[in-house]
């Protein structure tokens, strides 16, 4: 039963929603307790508010578990981070590669940073093409997300799992 109701007429909808029609406060509250249900207000910004007759305790559960419902077809998208050298070889690039390649099917974003150190970084060139490199490897399963841009002595691209078609 909903205390904070202030009209002293509500238009009420029963529990099969059937319209009961506009009827006094207290002639909704003693049908709700007939019936023993709740009157809640469902709409207070209509003239004559809403309310409707129904068992609250179990309006909540019921909603209660729709939201768990929700909550466990939730994916929850991790940002995963691969790092690389300019003068990386090729037999630890293809590590790499499927490493990002496990990511990418798990659903997860990849976040691949080249390290320049020293010198290095007077080629960001060859961290570039590593880069692109990278993303034409896995282009099947990847879009790029952001393409390689030099953030201080790093360069980093993220690339983001192509949507499988929903079944």
């Amino acid at each position: 039963m909903n205390e904070n109701i202030r009209a002293k007429e509500v238009r009420v909808v029963d529990a099969d929603n059937n319209q009961l029609g506009v009827l006094p406060l207290r002639e909704a509250l003693r049908i709700a307790d007939e019936r023993r249900m709740d009157l809640v207000e469902v709409a207070p910004q209509a003239k004559p508010p809403v309310c409707r007759i129904m068992d609250y305790g179990k309006f909540r559960y019921e909603q209660s578990k729709r939201e768990k419902e929700a909550k466990k077809k939730q994916r929850i998208i991790t940002v995963k981070e691969i790092k690389l050298r300019p003068n990386i070889e090729d037999h630890d690039f293809d590590v790499k590669v499927k490493n990002v390649i496990r990511f990418l099917k798990d659903g997860d974003k990849v976040k691949a940073t080249i390290m320049f150190r020293g010198r290095q970084i007077v080629h960001p060139d060859l961290g570039k093409q590593l880069l692109e490199r990278l993303a034409v490897q896995v282009a099947d399963i990847a879009n790029v997300e952001r393409t390689p841009k030099l953030e201080g002595k790093n360069m980093i691209m993220i690339l983001a799992p192509k949507q499988q078609p929903q079944e």
